[in-house]
């Protein structure tokens, strides 16, 4: 055993007063039996910090095994999961180990959502996504936590909503709003009045109002309390928006945007004008959220080029790195491209950024892969139960704080 050597010095002032301090037997050896008792006394590792102030940055960690004993929030037996992403009834190989993870981030904890809490605390309460499939992806995950809470629920499509669920016995109602865009679309073609488009050349494509809301969320701002928006992945989908064949065409005040912009511009200019339409329609008690963009996972190819996404763990940080860069404009670098806009476009508006970017690019193993019920595999969409549970987690903290401002 280590010998223990203790050196006791008395104060510069007293050594020169020839002042000796003296120690008292039975504290050295309750100093030494301490000591000894810390070295030699198996422990487990301290947790790290729980902070639960605004000053906890949710979004950057990293995933972690979750030794926790921990009933899950529910299974594959909600009813309201698409039949695609339900990896554990689909037989995805890796679809019970996916509950084994848990986002840790960096000096604090992230902590689980408790759907009993989050009713009672949300009665009477409207909360709506609005946005594509990634958005429907995160609401069936909230649904699914609150029915293993709740069961008595009515369904129905308020305000225009593609589909909601109330929760009786709290008043709390979730929906969920689709549109790929957030402004209206639709086809264009040229006509024999000869327009400012056609005289450049353009026969068709797909007329966008910039200053229009697609109207299957337009009253959604009135009607729901809280509301969590996204767009992006379909603003980089030249399998839809070809930008020969079916171009984007932007239009403002009802004509056309002349010179005529490309798709990043007019992602651009319709967030502005989103985000001009919440301003004038809704009161400042509303809340609003912009969830950051889902990455894909595809290696190998893109989603028609035989892509996929087959691994079983989450990615390395260097894996991370190479798969996203936007200097090597790979197959998936669309999730960082589309973050770059809507940080410009939405700074100083009311929206609040919740990011789930950095968090998800590390989660190649929860697709549904092969597994998702396609002709091609599902490397966009995620496994239910899986990720987006862990989206909702740092939705409901983040809403918490700030209902405690």
């Amino acid at each position: 055993m280590m010998a223990l050597k203790l050196r006791i010095t008395a104060p510069t002032s007293a050594r020169r007063q020839g002042v000796i301090f003296p120690l008292c037997i039975s504290s050295l050896l309750l100093l030494v039996f301490l000591f000894l008792s810390s070295r030699l006394t198996p422990r487990s590792p301290d947790p790290a910090p729980l902070v639960r102030s605004a000053s906890c940055n949710y979004s950057e960690g990293q995933w972690v095994r979750d030794t926790r004993q921990i009933r899950p929030r529910y299974d594959q037996g909600c009813k309201e999961i698409f039949k695609g992403w339900n990896c554990i009834a689909n037989g995805k190989s890796n679809g019970q180990d996916l509950l084994r993870w848990r986002w840790q981030p960096f000096g604090c904890d992230l902590p689980l959502a408790d759907p009993i809490s989050f009713l009672e605390r949300y009665r009477n309460t409207n909360i709506g996504f609005v946005g594509d499939s990634l958005n429907r992806n995160m609401y069936i995950s909230l649904v699914c936590m609150l029915r293993r809470a709740s069961s008595e629920v009515r369904k129905w499509r308020p305000a225009g909503a593609d589909r909601g669920i109330t929760f009786v016995r709290y008043n709390l109602t979730l929906a969920y709003h689709r549109t790929i865009l957030l402004a209206r679309y639709g086809s264009w073609s040229a006509t024999s009045d000869g327009d400012a488009l056609e005289s450049l050349g353009y026969k068709q494509g797909y007329r966008i109002d910039v200053d229009v809301p697609d109207q299957k969320w337009a009253k959604a701002p009135n009607f729901h309390h809280i509301l969590i928006f996204n767009t992006g992945h379909w603003w980089w989908a030249p399998s839809k928006f070809d930008p020969v064949q079916s171009p984007m065409l932007f239009f403002q005040n009802g004509v056309p945007v002349i010179p005529p912009l490309p798709p990043p511009q007019g992602l651009d200019l319709t967030l502005k004008h989103m985000s001009l339409y919440l301003e004038n329609w809704a009161g400042p008690e509303k809340i609003f959220f912009f969830r950051t963009q889902s990455p894909r996972h595809f290696e190998g190819g893109d989603w028609n080029t035989g892509g996929s996404c087959r691994r079983e763990q989450p990615l390395s940080t260097d894996q991370v790195g190479e798969l996203f860069s936007v200097e090597r404009n790979g197959t998936n670098v669309e999730s960082r491209l589309v973050n770059h806009h809507l940080f410009k476009a939405l700074e100083g508006s009311r929206f609040r950024i919740l990011d789930v970017t950095s968090m998800s690019e590390f989660r190649a193993d929860a697709h549904p892969s092969t597994t998702g019920g396609k002709k091609h595999e599902d490397c966009m969409h995620w496994c239910l139960p899986g990720l987006p549970d862990t989206w909702n987690d740092l939705f409901i903290a983040t809403l918490n704080t700030l209902q405690t401002k």
